[in-house]
């Protein structure tokens, strides 16, 4: 278990890790709940959080493969009947969805070859009736229940948005054929004949939509039982993967101190439930500790285009992205006709809840490798055609060497590389977002109108040993932004943290677009 090659990167079957000894964080504890206590179930967790192994784990369970188990929680504290029941698996990433034809056909071919599979007939000319026609039988010929998984259930929907009128099209067709679809599974004499059935996706599409005929589906997306099912806590973290985290630590010059602290802050942070249970990101974790690099690997395996565009067309302003509030109903609102910013980035895993209160939650990102790479994306969205964005990274280390002269020759030549667009946006907050951008995208910890007594900070950037507090002002002076810092107290705040407050003052000239003036002091 101490070889890097132990690790399991990418999608990976319950079957394949355990047979090849790959390192398995054991969930077989919430597995054997889900199982045990209920029989209809849906779960929606971001992309690369473990999904499908979660499936393809309950899958081997319900065929009763008891020797892959063995070891886990399940074996040895659980009191589970190993009988094997047949398994209806439809995985949409594998099933075709460019039009609603090819997904009709596309089900069409994973239902026979499930037929296939047990030596049943499913004939039927819909889609629909051979679904129906596949449980019935399968029920009949075994004689035992009928185990339903889905997996990624919405990806023949999500795939097109953010791609024009005619792919939001796409996707509502495609949509009304999953409603239609799945209807089948509450129809009464197949309801009888099921033992256990779970849907997951990234998004949760409201009853009305997809689950209008499924009204008793639990959804397991937000409690607290199943609050770190995917992702892992920090204990796991620590027990299970101590020898990667030695082995990082020793081949990095860091203490294992260090190294735990570095994988909190990039890939640690998300929380599923209004408990404070929070969970790390299992692919990220997973690359770092093999290629002993902390990069942005979840990001890099997929870019939220339509996510973006939505956040553009609704004129948000980005910065505010951290702190963004909403009632409990923004888990359930999920419509192609009214889709909702604060929805989408919950659900598809860029922002996290950081806080409730009563009923209001408020979200932030996760963590450094979210926020990183995601501002980088919307920096580039907001600024097409700009060809210095490389230079982000060179600014967190000007600020942490507090070599400001380099810090603002840097942040006004991507200002002037920014092509002359947006003029009716040249305000405060056209700047503000820009330059929050940039320095974001650079790596640094930095947060955006930081509340405080008598005001909100335009921007705060947290380092180890010192603290920036910066105020923007347009066609003012820098003078102007200090005088504000002091007169509302803003350090106030930051006086216990032990560290060295740097006020920082930048003043913006509208019709140069650029810094006009900045001081430290």
């Amino acid at each position: 278990m101490q070889k890097l090659q132990k690790l399991p990167i990418g999608k990976s079957s319950f079957e394949s890790i355990r047979e090849r000894n790959y390192l398995y964080v054991d969930k077989t504890r919430h597995i054997y709940q889900m199982a045990d206590e209920g029989e209809y179930y849906f779960m929606s967790r971001p992309r690369r959080f473990g999904k499908s192994l979660t499936v393809s784990t309950l899958r081997c369970l319900f065929q009763g493969k008891k020797e892959l188990f063995d070891g886990l929680w399940i074996t040895e504290h659980g009191q589970w009947e190993w009988k094997p029941h047949p398994v209806i698996l439809l995985d949409f990433n594998s099933v075709s969805h460019d039009t609603p034809e090819s997904l009709k056909q596309s089900l069409q071919r994973a239902l026979l070859k499930t037929a296939e599979a047990y030596d049943v007939i499913s004939d039927a000319p819909l889609i629909k009736e051979q679904f129906k026609e596949l449980i019935l039988a399968l029920f009949r010929k075994t004689g035992r229940h009928v185990v339903i998984l889905i997996d990624e259930y919405d990806k023949p929907i999500i795939d097109h948005l953010g791609q024009g009128g005619t792919a939001l099209e796409t996707a509502k067709s495609n949509r009304n054929i999953l409603k239609y679809f799945l209807g089948v599974i509450k129809d009464g004499d197949v309801a009888t004949a099921l033992r256990f059935v779970l849907i997951t996706g990234v998004s949760k599409f409201s009853r009305v939509s997809i689950f209008s005929e499924l009204n008793n589906l639990e959804d397991i997306t937000m409690i607290k039982p199943y609050a770190d099912m995917l992702g892992y806590t920090q204990n796991e973290l620590e027990k299970f993967f101590e020898p990667f985290i030695k082995r990082l630590a020793a081949n990095t010059d860091k203490t294992e101190a260090e190294v735990l602290k570095k994988l909190e802050r990039y890939y640690n942070g998300y929380r599923f439930s209004k408990y404070d249970i929070r969970v790390y990101n299992p692919f990220s974790v997973m690359s770092a500790l093999k290629y002993e690099d902390f990069k942005n690997y979840w990001f890099e395996t997929g870019t939220p285009t339509f996510l973006v565009n939505l956040l553009n067309e609704n004129d948000w302003y980005l910065p505010k992205i951290e702190g963004v509030q909403a009632t409990e109903a923004v888990f359930s609102v999920y419509e192609l006709e009214n889709l909702k910013p604060e929805a989408l980035m919950f659900q598809t895993g860029y922002v996290t809840i950081k806080d409730v209160t009563e009923r209001l939650y408020t979200f932030g990102y996760p963590n450094q490798e979210v926020k990183t790479s995601f501002l980088e994306m919307l920096f580039q969205s907001y600024t097409p055609g700009m060809q210095n964005g490389s230079q982000f990274a060179l600014l967190a280390g000007y600020l942490r060497q507090e070599q400001f002269e380099l810090f603002f020759e840097t942040i006004s030549a991507i200002f002037a590389s920014v092509p002359y667009i947006l003029e009716t946006k040249r305000d405060e907050a056209y700047f503000h977002t820009l330059f929050y951008f940039m320095v974001c995208a650079s790596g640094v910890n930095a947060l955006s109108e930081i509340l405080t007594c008598d005001g909100r900070i335009d921007l705060v950037v947290e380092f180890s040993d010192k603290i920036f507090l910066m105020e923007f002002k347009c066609n003012q002076s820098a003078e102007a932004g200090i005088k504000q810092i002091r007169e509302k107290g803003y350090d106030d705040k930051f006086k216990q943290s032990g560290k060295k407050i740097i006020l920082m003052g930048i003043n913006f000239d509208t019709e140069k677009r650029n810094v006009a003036e900045w001081k430290v002091v």
